[in-house]
């Protein structure tokens, strides 16, 4: 039997929901980020790494980005809507362009509440709605654009249990 890991970041719980699921459908065990030494990454044959998007980064991810690992499976976890959205100069900016030929990357969709939000956080996302509101006509703003804009200030969940088939199918795939 191969060892599967899970390893995730996460700051509001979404990423951790998604990781308990993949670990349970997988018989994986489940580590956070911070337990998890570089040395360890070996003993497994296969790793599943999981972070939120956070400012053009994956939360956590220079655990696996930095030091090699078996075959390596990411997802991320962001608002935006995986079927229109573009993470390419994300993935760019998080992995060599060798290690993004063998990565096989899934992004899911989270959840987030503005009034748990940190301050950091918070202020983010004030600057990114002003940014949108104030360089980007109507017609100008993305899909993407539009969802922050609408969604600014309340507290939205587009988390699916579901939505790891395709995670859970690809990896059983490696064993």
């Amino acid at each position: 039997m191969k060892r599967i890991a899970v390893i995730y970041q996460s700051k509001y719980g979404s990423t951790r929901q998604y990781a308990q699921w993949i670990a349970r459908d997988l018989g994986a065990q489940l580590l956070e980020r911070s337990a998890v030494s570089p040395a360890s990454l070996r003993e497994y044959d296969v790793v599943v790494y999981g972070g939120g998007l956070y400012a053009g980064g994956i939360a956590g991810v220079d655990l696996v980005a930095k030091y090699p690992c078996p075959p390596l499976v990411v997802f991320t976890v962001g608002l935006a809507n995986p079927a229109i959205t573009d993470y390419s100069e994300i993935l760019n900016r998080n992995f060599s362009p060798e290690q993004r030929e063998k990565l096989k990357v899934f992004h899911l969709r989270g959840a987030m509440d503005y009034g748990r939000l940190g301050p950091v956080h918070r202020g983010m996302m004030a600057m990114m709605k002003k940014m949108t509101i104030d360089s980007k006509a109507p017609e100008e703003r993305t899909d993407e654009d539009r969802l922050m804009l609408e969604t600014y200030g309340k507290s939205v969940d587009f988390i699916e249990e579901a939505s790891i088939a395709p995670l859970v199918e690809y990896v059983r795939g490696l064993l």
